[in-house]
């Protein structure tokens, strides 16, 4: 029996991406991989697969699949409704699926990602050690492009035993049209005026449509420069917000190019990269700044809290059932009887 499965549609943008690919950008590969970090690392978790398991991530409208085995499955991130046949599903939550079973995610009510783990894991290649897809350069994923309809994508032979595990509603992200983000100023934040840095920190900016895995392009007060947007290209950091010379902040995210030569005025910290992520264009953002150790705190705060959320969702005595119905999800806990 193959294992795999059939795209029946491929929504607006699906492609294969895991963490990333890294060490690469000295010879001008990008590292690509997941939008939302928070989000893949959780659904591959409740799946039982490694927390950079590749996954699929789709964008906007989502997909259609069909299987092609038994299989283990999670969704996570945008607040989509997804059904399996004709059932709906739970998001952040452990799913089993039949061969022949037919899964399809609609468009989000929030969010932009969403991200389908398999317990099987994708059976592809890694290329510089990643799974991830570059689309601007058509290196990894599924020949190096978006998958699309009439695509086979080959899973692995063995399906991991079901975890039977499901995120607590309070520890899912919750998805806003408006959101404050931390950010470390610099490097290069003494190329701008006061001025430009207290308008960055203190004026709303808006999330424009030329926006995309690359980057997102925000919209606000200038950001005065105190000469020229240029430096000396070097290396750009995920996160990062360059400021060119049209005084408006992008912000360099998955795709980005490794190097850029715009002065950089701050970066983001981790887990707001996931929030900005998930944030639709017209949503307006605020910056605030940490220190440079609050942010690294805050980053092992984020990472410890998603490696804790696997046991934290699971009562070894107590399973937890939830059912939808008329669109509302409920609670059912089944405890062992002695």
């Amino acid at each position: 029996m193959k294992h795999e499965i059939y795209i029946l549609h491929g929504g607006l943008l699906s492609t294969i991406q895991d963490r990333g690919r890294f060490g690469f950008m000295k010879v001008g590969v990008s590292p690509a991989g997941a939008m939302d970090l928070f989000s893949l690392s959780i659904a591959n978790l409740l799946v039982g697969n490694n927390l950079g398991e590749a996954v699929l991530e789709t964008m906007y409208a989502g997909v259609q699949i069909e299987f092609g085995c038994d299989e283990t499955i999670a969704i996570t991130g945008a607040s989509s409704a997804a059904y399996i046949n004709e059932s709906e599903v739970p998001l952040w939550q452990s799913l089993e699926v039949k061969k022949g079973d037919v899964l399809h995610i609609k468009s989000p009510s929030t969010g932009i990602f969403n991200y389908i783990a398999f317990s099987r894991g994708i059976a592809i290649p890694k290329i510089m050690g990643s799974k991830s897809t570059h689309l601007r350069s058509g290196i990894g994923g599924w020949k190096g492009r978006a998958i699309q309809a009439g695509d086979a994508i080959p899973l692995g032979e063995k399906m991991k035993s079901s975890p039977d595990l499901m995120l607590r509603k309070e520890k899912r992200p919750v998805y806003t049209k408006e959101k404050t983000l931390r950010v470390v100023l610099g490097p290069q934040d003494d190329h701008f005026t006061e001025e430009g840095v207290q308008t960055f920190l203190r004026s709303p900016y808006t999330i424009t449509a030329q926006s995309d895995r690359m980057g997102y392009r925000l919209e606000g007060p200038p950001i005065t420069h105190k000469t020229s947007a240029d430096v000396i290209s070097d290396g750009s950091a995920h996160g990062s917000i360059q400021v060119p010379g049209s005084a408006q902040p992008i912000v360099l995210l998955s795709d980005r190019g490794t190097t850029g030569g715009y002065a950089k005025i701050a970066t983001l910290i981790a887990e707001d990269i996931c929030t900005l992520s998930q944030m639709t264009p017209g949503s307006t953002v605020f910056f605030t700044t940490v220190t440079e150790q609050e942010a690294n705190r805050l980053f092992r705060q984020f990472i410890t809290e998603t490696e804790k959320s696997l046991t934290s969702i699971r009562d070894p005595k107590q399973k937890q059932l939830v059912i939808t119905v008329a669109g509302k999800e409920y609670s059912i806990k089944i405890k062992k009887l002695d």
